[in-house]
């Protein structure tokens, strides 16, 4: 796939990861929050364990500081020929959630109430793991592995603008795009000339946010 073999592994391997974790959360074909949860914690420390393995039987000690920077968060070896699969990917997908707004909508009242709304849980549900697969595998392909963006941003969205995801997708869109670029710039500047991670930065951030929000007894996820 030449400049695209990164992305479209990325896509097979995050594709993998959420369906293996939707097979163990899901017993008696029932779904619960919290065997979700579970589920993408053990799911992730043994793909995290797989890749710290591979990553240390690298040949080189290049390669090994490389990789493990890219596992930070780097926009440092981004390209601008790199961006047009990611940048078509991304723009179709927000799209679409666009136009399925009023499922997602439905979705914020439960499941069940989602099903009486005329909402297939079942055919909606593959079609947002798959299109979230491909969404996380493109831009981490690109940026490595940058967290709390995707978890921070739209919960500080929903408090600026109400839970209305015609509103919601796309001001996060431009929020986390914005704050992605200071993040940048900060890290890029705080300890010139070195470069630190800009996953380092957001973790900072998203961090502190979490705990800010876990403690307000008046919001609910």
């Amino acid at each position: 796939f030449g400049q695209y073999a990164l992305s479209v592994s990325a896509f097979i391997g995050s594709l993998i990861a959420i369906v293996l974790v939707y097979m163990l959360a899901r017993v008696g074909g029932a779904l619960s929050n919290t065997r979700l949860l579970l589920a993408g914690i053990a799911v992730s420390m043994m793909l995290s364990a797989l890749t710290s393995f591979i990553v240390t039987m690298a040949p080189k000690e290049e390669g090994i500081r490389s990789a493990m920077f890219w596992m930070m968060g780097s926009l440092t070896g981004a390209k601008w020929s790199y961006l047009t699969f990611p940048s078509c990917i991304v723009v179709a997908g927000t799209l679409y959630l666009l136009l399925q707004y009023r499922s997602l909508n439905a979705l914020l009242m439960g499941e069940e109430t989602a099903v009486t709304l005329g909402v297939n849980m079942d055919r909606f549900r593959k079609v947002l793991v798959i299109l979230t697969s491909l969404l996380t595998g493109v831009i981490v392909a690109v940026s490595g592995a940058i967290g709390f963006i995707g978890l921070m941003i739209p919960h500080l969205v929903r408090l600026m603008v109400g839970s209305d995801h015609r509103r919601v997708l796309p001001v996060s869109v431009l929020l986390g795009a914005s704050f992605m670029i200071w993040a940048d710039v900060f890290a890029r500047l705080v300890i010139a000339p070195e470069e630190l991670p800009v996953g380092i930065v957001t973790a900072l951030c998203g961090g502190p946010f979490f705990i800010w929000l876990l403690r307000r007894s008046s919001y609910s996820f």
